[in-house]
């Protein structure tokens, strides 16, 4: 068994330790927001934060997790940093298609968390591991920078 907490509160699962954190959440868990991209940590889809830091999912064995604390696209609302980037997201209409959004949501919560002010280097650096196959690069950075005046 390993315990977990998750959005604030406890979950236990009873998985292989080498069992992806992201198969977790979705599979045993029904936490579908974080989403399967490329399984090899390269897209950025996955992305959950670990106490506080973004993470692939694809790649984190569960049992590497420990008392660490994980936040998914399902609790980033409580944060002050989640709620800013949602809020700019819709002020903004920064999705298309939406797949890749809770990633990209992730990432840049944990970058406004880390730099509440981020400039363009910054933000392009913190959200280069995100992949977006529609291209709403533009609008991402637009939201972010949006909800960093917030």
């Amino acid at each position: 068994m390993t315990d977990l907490t998750i959005n604030g509160a406890p979950h236990s699962v009873d998985v292989p330790a080498e069992t992806p954190l992201l198969w977790v959440l979705r599979d045993v868990l029904g936490m579908t927001g974080t989403k399967f991209g490329c399984g090899i940590a390269q897209c950025g889809a996955c992305t959950v934060h670990l106490e506080g830091v973004a993470v692939r999912s694809c790649q984190l064995a569960v049992g590497d997790v420990g008392t660490q604390a994980i936040t998914t696209i399902e609790g980033i609302g409580a944060t002050p940093e989640g709620t800013k980037i949602q809020k700019a997201w819709l002020d903004l209409e920064v999705i298309q298609c939406g797949y890749c959004q809770p990633g990209q949501i992730m990432s840049a919560a944990a970058l406004l968390a880390a730099n509440p002010a981020p400039d363009d280097a910054d933000i392009d650096a913190a959200m280069a591991g995100n992949l977006c196959r529609c291209g709403t690069y533009v609008r991402i950075r637009e939201g972010i920078k949006h909800a960093a005046r917030s």
